[in-house]
Parts: structure tokens; C-alpha cells; sequence
């Protein structure tokens, strides 16, 4: 008889998470090989969670997959024996978002996105640890040797308050080292299976530290380099002035990088990408929310053509399977989570793109140790081991260790629940520099619109 593995979802209504990973599951053959697995789906949205535990239920079949799936809202129960714990939690995401954004620009505060970093992170932040802290606490006393894999963001804030305020065995796993990546491939013209490329940093924020040919050797960042110079205009203005100016480059958003430098607004238009200045409004349209918004931002369409051609209907259709599923609609998602599992479970010492781990072992030398950096490791049996990567260019480091000095401060305040330190995490952000008395008016005022999802603060 196989050894059974339970793996817990948390957060498995969502779909966007929920189905990425039941792909992965239903198509991990060599872990199916020697494994039984059982998947239990966890969400306080009992309808949600069903449909999708019905949809990955008929995955399974279509695939002929070994793989049991049940779904729960009750959390503790779905822990008891975990191995795996993956998590991917938020509440309110598209209305509090929208919050996070715009209330520190009307008090003048000029960032970007508003999710992983800047003054609007450092509530999203906040509201995550209240969610995530606990259910750490949950496996820390039923299933203590589980291992736990974060997707809840801001990662690196998320990662660093499970590590230092629980005992959990916790990475991150994020997809953004895909963007680098991709940009390599374009710039050399070149297969990434010819390729080894490796970047380092922290999440959304990292440069690139190896670009060189995986039979060989030889190393390829002058030629890559080279040809970027001639090209530049392909990585958009922000990236382009980080690249010219630090010597770093990464993931190739300025959204997302700009909100980790204090000017990245000379750069960036101040908008919300998944507000209504981003659309016309047409007459016979009413309703239209940031979620509305955001699913036809994900699909590339534009609103109109999102509504009228009724996707999210269709959507659901293919979640109740309605139609039934068929095999080759199910796709690997590229995702990291699931071949993590499996080179644990088989020993496989697979080297992975990019984890988040903290830099106890000085893994990136000029950063920070008690803080989540992001880096590639080989992952075995005997857990996840970082790869030793040396000094980052000192001026890219030193924009990160200012991150570092954010997380360590948010993490402080949550414990703490004090409002003078989280006070100073805002004040010591980059992008809120420059502005004390309007940062304290900003904060008293997310504090009191956001009670019911924040920390109670003194």
C-alpha cells in the first residue's frame, strides 16, 4: 500500500490559486507513482469551496489521477495530520485594495500599487498577519512537522512575521522570477532550457547574478548585456532607470518594483490599475466594480467584452464542470508549489528558480539575516538549502535593506500592537518619506476605516 500524504489548501475557494494547484496535483505522475494523496480544500465560503472542490474532484477523474480531494471550512480539523500546509488567504481583496491605494494618496503619499510595498502594504500587511499568524498557531500545536508554503502577500512581510512569531517550517513561492526569466530568453534569443539564469534579492525585487549557457558554462551577461543597451527601450521606464542607475534588473514591472523606491511616481502615471480611471464609462453600464475589473485585467480583455461576452458565467461553467472537463484543458501551471512537495517527498534534490527563505545563513551576504530574501535553493528530503550568492551590487542592496527595516518594524508593531512602531515602519518607507505629519494622519485614518480587519492598536 502506498504512503498516504495529506496535503491542506487554505484559501482553496479562490480560483485562481484553487486551480493552478489541482492541476498540478492531478499531474504529478511521479509523485502519484509512489504516493497516495489526499487534498483537503479549506475556505470560509462553503459555496465557492464546494464548486471547486467538485472541479478538482473531476479533474482527478479526467486524468485518471490517484488523488482524493474534500473540502472543510472547519480549519483545525483539515489540519489534523497535515504534511503540507499551502496557503493563499485574504479578506475583502479588491475593496480593501482599493482602500490601501487611494487613502494615502489623498493624504499626498505618492506610490505605486499599493500591495507589497509602500504605506498601503503596510496595511495589507497588517490584515494578512491577522489571518495568517493564527493559522501558524494552528499548526505549530496540531500538525508541527507540516511543512507550510505561503502564496499570501505581501510575501516577504508575510514570511517574515510565520518565521520570527511562530516555529512553523515555512517558505514562500511566488511566480514573479518568471518575468526575468522571460526577458532573457527574448533579449538572446535563446531557449531557457539552453539557459541558466539565477536572480536574487527579495520578492518582486530582485537582479539577476548569473546568466550563462547550462552545457559549459560560459558566462553570457556581457552579451546579454550588450544587447539590452542596444534595445533598452523594451523594459519599461522605471526598470530601464534600476537597470542604468544600480546595475540591476528583474522583474520587469514597474508596478510592482516601484513600490519598493521613493520615486518611482516620476516614472509611473498615479493611477489604480483596476480603478475607473483606467476605462470608459458607457451609458448602459452600472456596477462595475475593482473585482470586475480585475478578472478582465487577468483575461487581457477590456470590461465591455468581459460583461457582454458573459466570461465570468462561462467561468463557472467550467468549474461546475457542467460540460465535463477534458484532459487537455488541464495544464501545469508552472508553479513551483507542487514540485517542491514532490522533492521532498522523493528525495529528488531538485534545484528550484526561487524561494523565499530568511537570510539566516547570510545566503546574500550584504543583506540583512533576520529578514525574507528570495533566491534559488535545491530542495530534498532534509528540506530547502539556499544557494550561497554572494554580494548584490551596494547600491540594490542597500534599497533592500530598507525593506528589511520596514519588515522588521510592521512585524514588531503586530506583536507589540503598537502604534508608535508602526508609526516608524511607515515613516522609514521610502515611499512615504518626507511627509510625518500627513503619514500620521494617514495612518489614523486607515486605522479607524479598516478596525474590522486590523490589529487593535496602543
Amino acid at each position: 500500500m502506498k504512503q498516504k500524504t495529506r496535503i491542506v489548501l487554505i484559501g482553496a475557494g479562490s480560483r485562481e490559486f484553487a486551480r493552478a494547484l489541482v492541476h498540478d496535483l492531478v499531474l504529478e505522475k511521479p509523485l502519484h507513482d509512489v504516493r497516495a494523496l489526499h487534498v483537503v480544500m479549506v475556505d470560509l465560503d462553503a459555496v465557492q469551496l464546494e464548486l471547486m472542490c467538485g472541479y478538482a474532484r473531476q479533474c482527478a477523474q479526467a486524468v485518471g489521477a490517484p488523488v482524493t480531494f474534500e473540502a472543510t471550512t472547519d480549519r483545525r480539523t483539515a489540519l489534523s495530520g497535515a504534511d503540507f500546509v499551502l496557503i493563499s488567504v485574504a479578506v475583502k481583496r479588491m475593496e480593501l485594495w482599493e482602500q490601501d491605494f487611494r487613502v494615502p494618496f489623498a493624504y499626498g503619499l505618492q506610490h505605486t500599487y499599493g500591495e507589497n510595498g509602500g504605506p498601503g502594504a503596510a496595511f495589507h500587511a497588517l490584515r494578512n498577519f491577522q489571518i495568517v499568524i493564527p493559522i501558524c498557531r494552528d499548526v505549530e500545536e496540531i500538525c508541527p512537522n507540516a511543512w507550510v508554503l505561503n502564496f499570501t502577500n505581501p510575501e516577504a512581510r508575510i514570511l517574515t512575521a510565520m518565521l520570527t512569531l511562530t516555529k512553523v517550517k515555512a517558505i514562500g513561492l511566488c511566480h514573479g522570477f518568471y518575468s526575468f526569466r522571460r526577458l532573457v530568453e527574448k533579449v538572446l534569443e535563446r531557449p531557457l532550457s539552453e539557459l541558466d539564469v539565477r536572480t536574487a534579492g527579495m520578492n518582486h525585487f530582485y537582479t539577476y547574478y548569473r546568466i550563462s549557457e547550462r552545457r559549459g558554462g560560459r558566462d553570457l551577461i556581457p552579451e546579454f548585456e550588450n544587447r539590452l543597451e542596444k534595445n533598452a527601450d523594451r523594459l519599461p521606464p522605471l526598470a530601464r532607470y534600476l537597470w542604468k542607475t544600480f546595475g540591476s534588473l528583474g522583474y520587469v514591472s514597474d508596478e510592482h518594483v516601484g513600490e519598493y523606491v521613493g520615486f518611482a511616481h516620476e516614472f509611473i502615471e498615479p493611477l489604480w490599475p483596476f480603478g475607473i480611471e483606467h476605462r470608459p464609462v458607457h451609458p448602459e453600464e452600472h456596477g462595475i466594480d475593482g473585482r470586475t475589473m480585475f478578472e478582465a485585467w487577468r483575461r487581457n480583455v477590456d470590461v465591455r467584452t468581459y460583461i457582454t461576452e458573459d466570461m465570468q458565467s462561462k467561468d463557472k461553467e467550467i468549474l461546475s464542470a457542467a460540460g465535463g472537463i477534458r484532459r487537455e484543458d488541464i495544464k501545469q501551471s508552472g508553479e513551483l508549489a507542487v514540485p517542491v512537495i514532490t522533492d521532498m517527498l522523493l528525495d529528488r534534490k531538485g534545484w528550484r528558480e526561487s524561494v523565499n527563505v530568511l537570510n539566516a545563513g547570510g545566503f546574500i551576504e550584504n543583506l540583512d539575516r533576520d529578514t525574507a530574501v528570495e533566491l534559488p535553493a535545491t530542495v530534498d528530503a532534509d528540506g530547502v538549502h539556499p544557494d550561497a550568492v554572494g554580494r548584490l551590487p551596494e547600491g540594490f542592496a542597500s534599497l533592500i535593506r530598507q525593506q528589511q527595516g520596514v519588515q522588521r518594524l510592521l512585524v514588531q508593531a503586530y506583536r507589540e500592537r503598537s502604534r508608535k512602531l508602526l508609526l516608524q515602519a511607515l515613516l522609514i518607507d521610502p515611499v512615504a518619506g518626507g511627509h510625518a505629519r500627513q503619514v500620521e494622519r494617514m495612518l489614523d485614518h486607515m486605522l479607524k476605516i479598516q478596525s474590522e480587519y486590523l490589529p487593535q492598536f496602543s
